[in-house]
């Protein structure tokens, strides 16, 4: 077929379709892997494992539980948490329950907490105690009722259990005091679910199966609907495109991920959890993967086949000190995606692994992944790869005409069975999105060579993408603007090393006396981490169009400071 050249490309063995009507829904697929691999591990987490059969028992409880507390059929369930074993067992009982999945960033502020929970209109919360402080500031303002609090060591067994959650709340002091009367903890809930009825819904395809919350052109974060049948497709797509590297796992080895990227964003949710769920894989949860020693030490008791990561891990993983204490030589798959790959990166994981970094490229709107370098591919490309399985991407110029086949750079498009059904509630920005034919388009500017290989060369949008993390100049500045001191300000995203870009904010004082300490601290009160601004600038103006419009572009182009 001449509308698909990079069809070329596909490895031997991968198929240029695949069926998303295989399963009804991500609760049947759930559900055959818990049949199907019931003895095998699905969790591994600080030394202990969880089973398929267990991961099954606790969900069914935790599902009986939240149908209990009076919620309807796709009502929204907030998960607030790191990569500790609560979360799949939440996603399963929030899915098997008839209800939505809100992924939550537990590093948000109150403020950004407050807006995803108003906005998604979420009922109940499944959260760990780390951050509840968060919660207890925002709770008043929002729908939510019903609180389920989560602790470290609540799923290590009784001794290990209340050894680390001592350690996590006295002396790491990880807990900041809090107060939410009528939360119930994890345990109890799942104690009073075994109880309960459970009444299984009957879900369909069509079905909203998580709100995956983005930024917007316009600095808003909104959620993107996806259904059940989005996910599973990307499920099958991932599986099919990884399957020559895959397949090269001994006979009779469980299949082993390392799931050091957070699950409540989206390539972690798609391609490890539930790829691991479909395949009867083990995944190595990593809770906090910035502490590179930790990360390191825990790989180094497993033997592993399959690393999604961001660039910005790869890179400090690859130049620790502890690197060689880790037996890389299983490797067969290391996915780069979230953030561009840099070159010098993969050829220094390569080098000392063995195992060549393929590049993908995809957006919380596409379930994620949208396209991918062949995991054949023994040198990295520079590119995001050719569409995967069932998925159709176009260049597009400003009028919405198709220049792919051109070679020159225009906004890409994608179209697949992965897409979302549009934004929640934001009939208009879906619009804004979505062509009459079906395409999403992405705002970000693109090539297509001859063999069907695309390329990301710039942003359409302002957006600033820091560690695979993305954002919105509009909601910094906004945030900024509110300080006493400030006249007027804008952001803008300068290259970084470490994280390929970082915030820059350039700010036009009001008052004389303003100081970069005191806007670093208004920011890490009001912002999270990788949205504050790393480079701060103080200027007598800011550069403007005619009608008085802020140009970034020139921000962005004048002399880095």
């Amino acid at each position: 077929m001449t509308d698909r050249p990079w069809l070329a490309a596909y490895p031997e063995g991968v198929p240029a379709d695949i069926d998303p009507a295989q399963y009804k829904s991500l609760v049947q697929l759930m559900e055959q892997a818990f049949k199907d691999y019931a003895g095998r591990t699905a969790y591994s987490f600080m030394g202990k494992d969880t089973t398929y059969a267990e991961t099954d028992a606790l969900s069914r409880q935790l599902a009986a539980y939240l149908q209990s507390l009076g919620l309807a059929r796709g009502d929204r369930v907030a998960l607030m948490m790191p990569n500790v074993p609560q979360y799949p067992v939440a996603v399963a009982a929030v899915l098997r329950a008839g209800f939505v999945v809100v992924n939550v960033n537990p590093l948000y502020t109150p403020r950004e907490l407050e807006h995803q929970l108003k906005d998604s209109g979420a009922r109940a919360i499944v959260i760990i105690e780390n951050f509840a402080a968060t919660l207890q500031a925002c709770i008043a303002q929002t729908q939510v009722k019903h609180v389920v609090l989560c602790a470290m060591g609540d799923r290590l067994g009784l001794l290990k259990g209340a050894l680390v959650n001592y350690v996590v709340r006295n002396v790491k002091k990880l807990v900041p005091p809090f107060e939410l009367p009528g939360a119930v903890r994890f345990n109890d809930a799942l104690a009073k679910g075994s109880g309960a009825a459970f009444s299984k819904p009957d879900l369909t395809p069509d079905d909203i199966a998580l709100l995956q919350y983005t930024g917007g052109t316009t600095g808003v974060s909104k959620g993107a609907v996806l259904l059940h049948r989005n996910v599973i497709a990307n499920v099958l797509q991932s599986e099919a495109w990884n399957s020559p590297a895959m397949g090269r796992v001994p006979a009779g080895e469980q299949p082993t991920a390392v799931c050091a990227l957070p699950l409540y964003h989206i390539f972690a949710f798609t391609v490890n959890m539930m790829l691991s769920m479909r395949t009867g894989g083990k995944t190595i949860l990593i809770p906090n993967p910035r502490d590179l020693a930790g990360t390191l030490k825990e790989l180094s008791k497993h033997r592993f086949h399959s690393f999604p990561a961001v660039n910005t891990l790869f890179n400090g993983l690859a130049n620790h000190p502890d690197f060689k204490t880790v037996d890389w030589s299983h490797l067969k798959v290391s996915v780069g995606g979230g953030m561009a790959v840099q070159a010098a990166v993969a050829r220094l994981w390569l080098e000392k692994t063995g195992c060549p970094i393929c590049e993908g490229y995809g957006l919380s709107e596409t379930s994620p992944s949208a396209s991918c370098n062949p995991v054949t591919a023994t040198e990295f490309s520079g590119t995001i790869g050719v569409p995967i399985p069932g998925t159709y991407l176009r260049i597009l110029d400003d009028a919405g005409r198709d220049i792919s086949t051109t070679g020159q750079a225009g906004e890409i498009a994608i179209k697949g069975p992965q897409v979302m059904a549009g934004y929640w509630q934001r009939p208009d920005e879906t619009a804004k999105v979505m062509t009459e034919d079906g395409y999403f388009r992405t705002g970000d500017i693109g090539t297509m060579d001859e063999r069907g290989f695309f390329k990301v060369v710039d942003r359409k949008k302002d957006m600033v993408l820091v560690s695979g993390f993305n954002v919105y100049p509009n909601e910094v500045e906004d945030v900024v603007a509110l300080m006493p001191g400030v006249l007027e300000c804008a952001v803008v995203g300068v290259p970084d090393e470490k994280t390929g870009e970082a915030v820059k904010l350039v700010i036009v004082k009001k008052d004389p006396q303003l100081t970069v300490e005191q806007v670093k601290e208004f920011c890490r009160a009001n912002l999270t981490g990788y949205k504050q601004p790393r480079v701060i600038e103080f200027r007598d103006d800011l550069p403007k169009t005619p009608v008085g419009k802020i140009l970034r572009r020139e921000l962005r182009d004048a002399k880095k400071s």
